[in-house]
This record gives structure tokens, sequence and C-alpha cells, in this order.
């Protein structure tokens, strides 16, 4: 058997090497017992009150409530898988907003919130307002949990925020719109952190989004459980082997009184991606889309034989450095990708990460010429980052420019037209155009909205005829 360079790999080569020729006599005799004691507790622990509680809770899976899987007409699934599904494809290109403190907020609350809505029996309605007030808790609620740390300030080293605070604040916004009581809210917070964190290994990897599905389904999941009774830690904030076990310099502070509430989301808005990339590329992209326009020649093509170097200047971020990325998800989370894609087309946009276009020629010469630096002063904050693009030609010409706000950033945010640009090219080969238009007029007005599963109704693709009567504000 190979034996593995890694740890990892080692590990791997073991659990797939090992048969049932290397059980010796006393294993199996060892194991036989706690096999049959495993039983005997297992079967007397379902007497215990959090048996009953989860049990309980569990029939949500036999049940006949389900919810919309988007852009499926005849596909439902239960609404923690719901909420997962969705929360994947959310995240499943890296086009999802971004905010500072880092992490992507809304792909961990809404898929939660809109499934759990169609949860609700039908004499309850759960109004657009409803929806818009519990993904707000959602979203303020990873706010506050990324101020008590400076180290939350700086994009990411160890774990992938989403599965932190997306967790927490998915479970807050659940527990809103099931109208938790304190008590309740308490104990979901506690159960939601015990589903927290996971690794920033797997960025750049299709495992990447399901943090954001994970995050939703768990947050609908610990609200769920303490609707049932649960109980967990009730000072799971407070501690520093609670939540404060994710960041070496924790520390919780009390939020604002209530009676003018001060929202983050209104001193912070969200960047906003023209195209599906991790956010630091955003930066090289207008950098070198900038210096393309200097370069180009006449016929608009980029003079490759004359290029000697191209010099990008940007923060550290390991996990956005791969010199020759070959999976769309690596391509995604390389500053060197994007900056000779941009260099090459001009613009970034959806098809830059398709397969052909990540394995050309062109793109693959332009990669070898391509080397990083960081400046001191370039620290890895998507408040204060920026990028330079240098290109050194083999006269010794050298072309640069210097983005400081790309335009999506929350310093530049994108205009309506561009927005709804964005999602109707995003929706177009997914939805009916009287879907799309609908799900459009539905988010415009929600705060008016009666009943706020005619949004799950047009992400489902059903027609806005069958709808009519449903929209009360129309």
């Amino acid at each position: 058997m190979m034996w593995a360079k890694t740890i990892t790999g080692n590990f791997a080569n073991v659990i797939h090497g090992l048969n049932a020729n290397h059980l010796t006599d006393q294993v199996i005799q060892r194991s036989k017992r706690m096999i049959l004691d495993t039983l005997g507790v297992g079967l007397l622990g379902t007497n215990t009150e959090v048996c009953h509680k989860v049990t309980q809770y569990s029939k949500i899976y036999s049940s006949d409530i389900s919810s919309t899987i988007w852009g499926h007409l005849d596909f439902r699934l239960p609404p923690l898988y719901a909420a997962f599904v969705n929360g994947v494809a959310v995240h499943s290109m890296d086009f999802d907003d971004t905010w500072h403190p880092a992490t992507h907020p809304s792909g961990a609350v809404l898929p939660a919130v809109i499934a759990l809505s169609e949860a609700f029996p039908q004499k309850k309605k759960i109004s657009g307002l409803d929806l818009l007030l519990a993904f707000n808790v959602g979203i303020e609620v990873q706010g506050r949990l990324l101020r008590f740390s400076s180290e939350a300030r700086n994009i990411p080293k160890r774990f992938h925020p989403p599965t932190v605070v997306g967790t927490i604040g998915s479970a807050a916004a659940c527990a809103k719109l099931l109208a938790l009581d304190q008590l309740q809210c308490k104990n979901t917070l506690a159960i939601a952190a015990s589903y927290a964190g996971a690794p920033l290994a797997n960025a750049a990897t299709q495992t990447k989004p399901l943090h954001v599905g994970n995050a939703a389904k768990h947050g609908l999941e610990a609200a769920c459980l303490a609707s049932q009774g649960l109980q967990g830690n009730k000072q799971i904030l407070d501690m520093e082997s609670g939540i404060g076990a994710f960041y070496t310099d924790y520390n919780p502070q009390t939020l604002p009184t209530l009676q003018s509430y001060p929202w983050l989301l209104d001193q912070q808005d969200v960047a906003i991606k023209r195209f599906p990339a991790h956010l630091g590329t955003h930066w090289v992209a207008d950098a070198a889309s900038s210096v393309r326009r200097k370069l180009v020649e006449s016929n608009n093509l980029l003079p490759l034989d004359k290029i000697e170097k191209i010099i990008l200047r940007v923060p550290e971020v390991k996990y956005v450095n791969r010199a020759s990325p070959t999976s769309e998800h690596e391509a995604r989370h390389s500053f060197q990708f994007v900056a000779c894609s941009a260099l090459l087309d001009g613009s970034m946009s959806v098809q830059s990460f398709a397969s052909e276009n990540i394995h050309r020629p062109a793109l693959r010469e332009l990669l070898c010429k391509t080397q990083l630096e960081h400046p001191p002063d370039n620290t890895p904050s998507f408040e204060s980052l920026y990028c330079e693009v240098s290109v050194v030609l083999q006269d010794g010409n050298v072309i640069s420019d210097r983005c400081d706000t790309f335009y999506g950033h929350w310093r530049k945010p994108l205009k309506k037209e561009d927005l709804e640009k964005k999602f109707q090219s995003n929706v177009s080969s997914i939805l009916p155009a009287e879907a799309t238009e609908g799900i459009i007029e539905t988010v415009y007005n929600l705060e008016k909205v009666e009943d706020c599963s005619v949004l799950s109704t047009f992400l489902s693709g059903q027609s806005a005829r069958a709808l009519l009567e449903k929209l009360r504000f129309l």
C-alpha cells in the first residue's frame, strides 16, 4: 500500500484499506459487547425527555409538510432539507452577498425563513413583513457577533464565517418567525452554537457551498428543537467555551436598547457581486480591466506576445492565491485567474468560469507570467484592501492601474437597474419571465404582501396567472 505524504491521506488509505481479515478475535468479542450494551442503553433511552423532544421534532420528516425547492415546480422537500438545498444553491457559485466584518449574510438566513414560512398551517399566514423582520433579525445577529472579535474584521484564515455566525443568524431568524419566547430564544442560540463551525480548507471546493446550506438548515433545526423545549447552555454567547471558542480575542457586548434600535445594516451595507467569485477578486478585475483599456490596440486584442510579466499587488489571502486553478471553484478563488481573465476579455461574467475559458491556452500563458506582491499597507480587510495591477512589457514599459473600490462594493453600490439586470440574467434560464417579474414585484412590495407564500409559488416557477388573487397589493 502506498504510504501517504499527509496525515489525512494516511487516514484515507487506512480507512480504505482495512478489511474483515484484519479483525482479531479479541476485537470481535469486545466490539460485540459494546454493540449489545449500546442497543440496550439506546432502547432504555427512548423513554427519556430529550429523546421524546427530538422524536416529536423529527416527525416533520415524515409529515406532509413540505417547502419549495427553488426552480422546481414538481419537487418539494421537508423544510429542513429545502433550507439546506436552497442554501447550497445560494453559495454554489460564490455569487452571494458579502458583508463587513467578513461573512455571507443572506444565504444562511433567507432559505431558512422561506422554507419555514411554508410550513405554517394555512390559517396562520406569514406576511411579507413577518418575513422581512425575521430576515433582518438573522442579519443583525450575525453582524453583532462579528463585532465581538477584531480578528473577524479581516478576511478569515481558519474557519468559514457563515458556518459560525450564519448558523446563529439563521437560528435567530427562525426563532423570530416562530415567535419563540425569551427562554426558547436562548435555547435556540445554544443549540445552534453546537452546530457551528467548518474549516476554511474546504474553500475552492464543492464542499464550501454546503457551509451555507448547513447554516440555513441547522439554524432552522435549532429553532424547531428549542420550540419543543430542548435546552442548552443559557450563556452560550458569554463564554470563552461558547461562541468564544472560535475567536482568540472574543469580547461580547450587550446589544443597544430596543427603544430606537440601531440596525447594523443601517450603518454598514453589503457588497453585491457582479460576477461569481471571491469578493477579494473584484478589486483585481476592475484594476485589470482598466489596464487592458490602456493596453489594447485598435483591433481590440491584447498584445499577448509583448507582455513580459504581470504583477498583482494584493493583500495576503492564502486561499485566494492560486497560480494555476484547474476547476471553476479554484478559479473563483484565484487572484491570478481573475486578473488574467479580465486582461484577456475586458470584464468578468458567469461565463468566465466555464471550463473552456479556464483552460484557454492564452489564459494559461498569462497565468505563467503572473506574480503576486503583498504591500505591507494592503491589509486583508474588505473595508480597506486595494489592488494594483502592473503589466510589464518587453520594451520595459509598465502599464498600471489601481482599484480602491470596485463597483458593487458598499462604498459604490450597484444601481437599482444593474441589480435587476443581474437578477434577470441569473434567472432567465431557470424560471419563466412571468415568475421572474412576479418575484421582483413581490420583493419590492414585500412589506405590503399579506401572504408571503406567493414568493415561494413564484420561486417554484409557477406563472403569475395562478397567483393574482393572492397578490393583495397589485
